[in-house]
């Protein structure tokens, strides 16, 4: 054969196995791309293409080698660099997947694909900003590509940047308006930014274009969840599973449908299911963790939610949960450590000032800002701690809700008050801050340590005096009663709150008069109580905390499930009997009936989950006693 021939008959294998490789035939392209090879072993198409199919069959080693025998023998061949970094990435050796990408462009400025898989790589190190710097300059050389505009949204969305990424989304579907993936994904997106009727809309795209997406079915679900829509949110994850029954994240996600349904032993198992499929799912972990602390069985749990921060060290809620359950069982010292994680979590209130955290030392005449966080019924039980504040030797400047103002105005250890506003900016000059949560730790509060000297809040004379007035013709012994939590968050209102029913059976007792301190969508039951009981309902006259803590003060007894007014109540030191959960939250402690918190607080606990009968059976005998020994035998002259 003359060399014409021989170059020829080259020619045509190359050409072959090109025709067999770009129409998938993988396998026979190789035997083509093999035999070229043995003739003329440094032909760098062949080497080319070869390391180009390893890199599709995801024989990652072979196609590096191949990629760098192509560059030894053409130094300058951009896209040789660009394939050489795909094979690394694929190894895991992103930094040399990077140098690669970086030298590809270098050489060859306007190739879109390389700014993509930069982007890509820089994304898989987290290096988010200068992701999304790369995917930007490929669409700009590359505008019709719906993938860059799909990942770029991808990043958008894990900066929180959720408009840009919808809008992403948005442009990635038009341009391919067929791919289930991209509405998947957009409804998603959508969720995060509560706009709910159209996260639906785009799942149930997702779904009519591939059936058999189940994807889409669980991120419907998901959705559907959020809107309260449990049974529905059930079915969805259901048929996600059915279609891919090995889909971790479907398995967890009915767990946590299951856990708002209240159905444990249902959760658990589509916990242990998806940590069983994905033994390092940080999430399932912790939320196994969360299921044997509702079922009472908190030192398991602490052991869930360790294995979940051990492969998710930063994972904050994981470790805030911990601290609940260290704290539940009375391991203060590192219950306190775990729950300064909550600062962590995203749109915390330290998270407001550039100021530096105090820790606790001497202040030296320098001005501390306390900010409220979480809950009223927080706010109440910790403001106990500002005059320890106050014997550091500084000022202490307090921001709290509008509704505590007038309460709180001269509370001990505040200097000056100021109201918490989510749309105006901090008007207070200040040193330094400390959310009012911290102060527990940084004082390391144990159970034998607690401030509970009350009243540690004083309520106005002139505003008792006026409600001394309102209550003065009822000779009755007067009960305050609370049935219903604040619905913020379904499960946790659902289980501390029971019906204004369950409480009927008191009014059996005789000469007892109830007062509805109630606030919230539960109020509007006082005004058409069950059938033989008579409550006098105050909603309307109680404006704010002031208000409640001169009425409590004018009352016999509060009786309340788990809420704000529970805890004004112990604060002023008038008796309170609160209503408690079998889980019951951290601060209520385990197996006891009083408080350290609050010296005048009862504790009437669930013997088993959501049995309010036996409660209130416990709460009767008790009031009936209670009723007499606080008023024996007293004869009440008719019209006073």
């Amino acid at each position: 054969m003359d060399h014409m021939d021989m170059v020829k008959d080259n020619k045509n294998l190359l050409q072959e196995a090109l025709k067999l490789h770009q129409v998938g035939n993988l396998a026979a392209a190789a035997i083509f791309y093999n035999k070229l090879l043995e003739k003329q072993p440094d032909n760098i198409d062949a080497i080319f293409l070869m390391g180009t199919l390893n890199l599709q069959q995801g024989n990652f080693d072979t196609a590096c080698m191949l990629f760098r025998k192509t560059l030894e023998l053409r130094p300058d061949y951009a896209i040789a660099h660009s394939n050489l970094g795909t094979a690394l990435q694929g190894s895991g050796r992103l930094d040399e997947a990077i140098v690669n990408y970086r030298k590809a462009i270098e050489l060859k400025p306007d190739y879109a694909e390389a700014h993509y898989n930069l982007g890509n790589a820089l994304k898989e190190q987290r290096k988010l900003e200068e992701a999304v710097t790369s995917y930007r300059r490929a669409i700009e050389l590359k505008p019709n590509d719906a993938e860059i505009y799909s990942n770029l949204g991808n990043t958008l969305r894990v900066q929180g940047k959720l408009d840009d990424a919808v809008t992403c989304y948005r442009q990635a579907a038009a341009l391919k308006p067929n791919n289930a993936e991209l509405h998947s994904n957009l409804g998603a997106a959508l969720q995060e930014l509560g706009r709910f009727d159209e996260a639906i809309l785009s799942c149930k795209q997702a779904i009519v274009l591939k059936p058999n997406y189940a994807m889409a079915y669980s991120n419907l679900g998901s959705v559907l969840q959020e809107l309260g829509k449990l049974d529905e949110a059930v079915a969805s994850y259901k048929k996600a599973i059915a279609l891919k029954p090995d889909y971790a994240e479907a398995h967890n996600n009915l767990g946590t449908s299951f856990l708002e349904q209240g159905k444990l032993n249902e959760a658990k198992t589509n916990f242990n299911q998806a940590i069983s499929l994905r033994p390092d799912y940080a999430e399932a972990h912790n939320n196994l963790g969360t299921v044997l602390q509702e079922s009472g069985r908190p030192e398991e749990a602490i052991l869930s939610y360790k294995q979940a921060t051990i492969l998710k060290p930063d994972y904050a809620s994981a470790h805030l949960n911990r601290s609940f359950a260290l704290l539940l069982t009375e391991n203060f010292k590192e219950g306190w450590q775990e729950y300064e994680w909550r600062l962590h979590i995203k749109g915390h209130v330290s998270k407001t000032s550039r100021q530096p955290m105090w820790d606790g030392k001497p202040l030296n005449d320098k001005s501390v800002l306390i900010q409220t966080e979480q809950g009223f019924g927080d706010t109440i039980q910790f403001v106990r701690y500002l005059p320890m504040v106050k014997a550091q030797g500084g000022r202490v400047i307090f921001e709290c809700p509008q509704n505590f103002l007038r309460l709180l105005k001269n509370c001990a250890g505040i200097d000056k008050i100021i109201e918490k506003s989510s749309t105006s900016k901090l008007s207070a000059q200040f040193d330094v801050h400390v959310p009012l949560l911290s102060l527990p730790g940084i004082f390391c509060t144990t159970l034998d340590s607690i401030p509970s000297d009350v009243p540690y809040i004083t309520v106005d004379p002139g505003l008792v005096e006026q409600w001394r007035l309102r209550f003065g013709h009822d000779n009755n012994f007067k009960v305050g009663i609370v049935w219903a939590g604040i619905p913020t968050h379904r499960y946790v209102y659902h289980k501390r709150s029971c019906s204004l029913a369950d409480l009927a059976t008191l009014a059996e007792i005789p000469e007892l008069s109830f007062y509805s301190l109630q606030k919230g969508p539960a109020s509007v039951e006082a005004n058409n109580p069950p059938k033989g009981m008579k409550i006098i309902n105050l909603e309307n006259d109680l404006n704010d905390f002031a208000d409640t803590a001169a009425a409590i003060t004018n009352l016999d007894l509060v009786i309340s499930v788990d809420t704000a007014v529970a805890h004004l109540t112990g604060a002023i030191g008038k008796p309170v009997w609160t209503l408690l959960h079998s889980a019951p939250d951290w601060r209520w402690l385990l197996n006891r009936d009083d408080s350290p918190w609050y010296p005048s607080m009862r504790l009437f606990r669930q013997s088993k989950p959501n049995d309010w009968t036996g409660v209130f059976e416990q709460v009767k005998k008790s009031l009936s006693n209670f009723r007499n020994s606080a008023c024996p035998g007293a004869i009440r002259p008719a019209g006073l």
